[in-house]
């Protein structure tokens, strides 16, 4: 083989390399139901932004992600058991950092009650005693409302969706919702159904139990992923994409993490 022969065939394996890299496809749990962060469009293609902000680091990592549709609760089982290889962001909490790793983290949403109108209840267990609030199934409002206001006598109603949530919440058969204020703010309480709606008491926070922020969800030792998202998400980060994103969602809201140096 000539010396030009040698040359354009390792041209040729490092384009062929750079292709399959190009074409690596990662699959992602999503439930889309938490609109705007996660929801069909139109077209019942997968929209929002947390698709948004993943499909970005996809592009910028060049690798082609496809989602995998299931349900909240059914995520963490999911990667576990290998059907997906990474899950959509959600509340870095240290129970679950037991079972699974966390990308860095991509945004923070804080915890509100959700109430009827005129309503007097609180986010406490002394007001919503007796009463019947719902939480999304595995989610850290759950884990809260569970830890803290079952036991004082709070009627927590667990449920598959936060659609079904607003369903109940609509037809009387819910006193209140502990919910993600974003999600329930956009996928609710700005719709015809939720205009007898609204947020109710301070932001509902716990240290042991609630993240500072939500991140993408990889299974124990797989660092490769990990690395993939952390890479991505910060390219994004410093190229103003992600900037972008959450101003087409969210307009000045600040969504953004602020903790102390070097937390992740």
């Amino acid at each position: 083989m000539t010396k030009s022969m040698l040359t354009l065939a390792l041209m040729g394996l490092t384009l062929s390399a750079g292709a399959a890299h190009a074409e690596e496809t990662l699959r992602v749990a999503a439930d889309l139901s938490y609109p705007p962060f996660q929801f069909r469009d139109a077209k019942g293609t997968p929209s929002g932004y947390e698709i948004d902000v993943t499909n970005a680091i996809c592009k910028e990592m060049q690798v082609k992600c496809d989602y995998v549709v299931t349900s909240f609760d059914a995520e963490i089982p999911s990667l576990i058991a290998k059907k997906v290889d990474f899950i959509s962001p959600q509340g870095a909490t240290d129970k679950r950092r037991k079972v699974i790793d966390f990308s860095d983290f991509v945004y923070h949403i804080p915890t509100k009650l959700v109430v009827q109108k005129g309503s007097p209840l609180l986010p406490t267990a002394e007001s919503l005693k007796g009463k019947r609030v719902a939480v999304q199934q595995g989610s850290i409002q759950e884990m809260y409302a569970n830890a803290y206001w079952l036991p004082k006598g709070v009627d927590v109603v667990p449920y598959a969706d936060q659609d079904t949530i607003y369903q109940d919440l609509t037809a009387g058969r819910l006193d209140a919702a502990l919910s993600p204020a974003v999600a329930v703010t956009y996928g609710f309480l700005n719709k015809p159904q939720g205009k007898d709606f609204t947020l109710t008491g301070p932001e509902v926070r716990d240290d042991k139990l609630f993240s500072v922020g939500s991140s993408f969800g990889v299974r124990k030792g797989d660092d490769k992923t990990k690395a993939l998202l952390d890479q991505g998400l910060a390219k994004i980060v410093a190229d103003g994409t992600w900037d972008k994103i959450r101003v087409k969602y969210f307009g000045d809201l600040d969504i953004a993490v602020h903790q102390a140096s070097g937390a992740k």
